[in-house]
C-alpha cells in the first residue's frame, strides 16, 4: 500500500515513491479544434480590446482590469501553486476562500485540475507525462498543450499523483462542482457588468477589454512553462531545464525564479529572494502571515541552498547579488 504523506512532506513523499518509467516515444498530435477556435476567438477579442484601450475605454475600466489581473495572478501563484500544489504554507478558511475566488477570476482551470497538472509537472518534469513538457518546444510548453489531446503517458500516469488532500478540501471541491457558473460569472460576466452599470461603459469596450485582461493573465502564467524553462540561468541545478528569468517574475508577481523553485519546491517564496518588488506574491503571503491568516511558512535554509549551489549549480550564482534583507524570513527550515 502506498503511504500517505504527512502535511509537511509532500515533495519528499513523491521522491520516495518509485517513479514509473515514462515512454519518450513520440506520438501523433491530435488537435482539439474546439479549443483552437475558443483561444483564437479570445485573442481576436483581446487584440480589439487592446486597440479600444487606447481609443475609447474609460480609465475606471482600465483600473478595474489591472486590479482583476493582479488578483487572478495572486490567486494562481499564492493559491493553486504555492498553497494547494506544494503546501508550502497553510492558510485559514477566509484566506482559502479569497484565493479560490481569485483563481476563479483567472479562470485558468479549476484549482483541482491546476494542482493535479502541476504535481504531474514536478513529478514527471520535462517528460511526456509532463502536461507542458518544455522538450516539445516553446510553443507547446507555452500554449500548444492547451490545444491538443493529452499525451498517452500523461493519461496513463495521472493516477499516480497524490490528490487526497485536494479531495478533502471543501473550498476546492466547491469550485470544482460549480466551476462553469461560478468561474464563468467571476471571470466573464461580473467584470463586464460592473463598468456598464457603475460608469456607463459600453458593452463592446467592457467585454473586449475584460478578455484582454483575461488573456494577459493566461500568457503571464504560461510564460512560466515556456520562458522559465528555456531562457535563463541555472545557478541552483544545471541538470534540470527550469531557469531563473526575471522577466517572468515581473509578469507573474514572483514565479520566475524557476530553477530555485524546482530545486526547492516546498519553499513558500518560490525563489531565494524574499519579500521584495520582484516577488509580490511572497510579500502578499507575508502580509497575510502578519494577520495570522497564513502560517507555517516553509523555506529552505541558507546551508541547504548553498550546498545545492556548490553541488549542482552552473556557476552563475553570485552571493553578493543577494542582499540579506531580500532573502526573506526563515519560518521553517527543511531540505533534502
Amino acid at each position: 500500500m502506498t503511504p500517505n504523506p504527512n502535511e509537511s512532506s509532500l515533495e519528499e513523499f513523491h521522491l520516495q515513491v518509485k517513479r514509473p518509467v515514462v515512454s519518450e516515444k513520440p506520438e501523433k498530435i491530435e488537435i482539439v479544434y474546439v479549443n483552437v477556435f475558443i483561444y483564437s476567438a479570445y485573442h481576436i477579442f483581446a487584440l480589439y480590446g487592446l486597440y479600444l484601450s487606447f481609443t475609447s475605454v474609460k480609465w475606471p475600466t482600465i483600473i478595474l482590469g489591472i486590479i482583476l489581473w493582479t488578483l487572478s495572478i495572486l490567486g494562481t501563484t499564492m493559491g493553486s501553486h504555492r498553497l494547494w500544489s506544494h503546501r508550502a504554507y497553510k492558510a485559514n478558511l477566509p484566506l482559502q476562500i479569497f484565493l479560490m475566488i481569485c483563481t476563479s477570476i483567472a479562470c485558468q482551470l479549476t484549482s483541482y485540475n491546476w494542482v493535479r497538472d502541476h504535481r504531474m509537472h514536478h513529478k514527471y518534469s520535462d517528460t511526456n507525462a509532463d502536461p507542458h513538457n518544455a522538450k516539445r518546444g516553446f510553443f507547446f510548453s507555452h500554449m500548444g498543450w492547451l490545444l491538443i489531446k493529452k499525451h498517452t503517458e500523461m493519461k496513463r500516469l495521472g493516477n499516480t499523483i497524490y490528490m487526497d488532500d485536494v479531495h478533502s478540501n471543501p473550498v476546492l471541491m466547491f469550485q470544482k462542482k460549480y466551476a462553469i457558473p461560478f468561474m464563468g460569472s467571476l471571470c466573464f460576466i461580473i467584470p463586464v457588468l460592473i463598468p456598464i452599470y457603475f460608469w456607463n461603459e459600453s458593452f463592446v469596450n467592457a467585454w473586449n477589454f475584460n478578455i484582454l485582461r483575461f488573456i494577459l493573465g493566461v500568457h503571464s502564467i504560461c510564460s512560466i512553462n515556456s520562458f522559465a524553462h528555456l531562457f535563463g540561468t541555472r545557478p541552483y541545478d544545471e541538470n534540470i531545464m527550469p531557469v531563473e528569468n526575471i522577466g517572468v517574475s515581473l509578469v507573474t508577481l514572483g514565479e520566475g525564479f524557476h530553477n530555485y523553485h524546482h530545486s526547492f519546491p516546498w519553499d513558500y517564496k518560490a525563489g531565494e529572494l524574499g519579500n521584495n518588488w520582484l516577488n509580490f506574491s511572497t510579500a502578499t503571503i507575508d502580509f497575510f502571515a502578519k494577520l495570522g491568516w497564513a502560517y507555517d511558512l516553509k523555506t529552505a535554509s541558507d546551508a541547504v541552498v548553498e550546498a545545492r549551489i556548490k553541488r549542482t549549480g552552473d556557476g552563475t550564482y553570485k552571493r553578493e547579488d543577494i542582499k540579506e534583507s531580500d532573502r526573506g524570513k526563515k519560518q521553517k527550515n527543511i531540505g533534502l
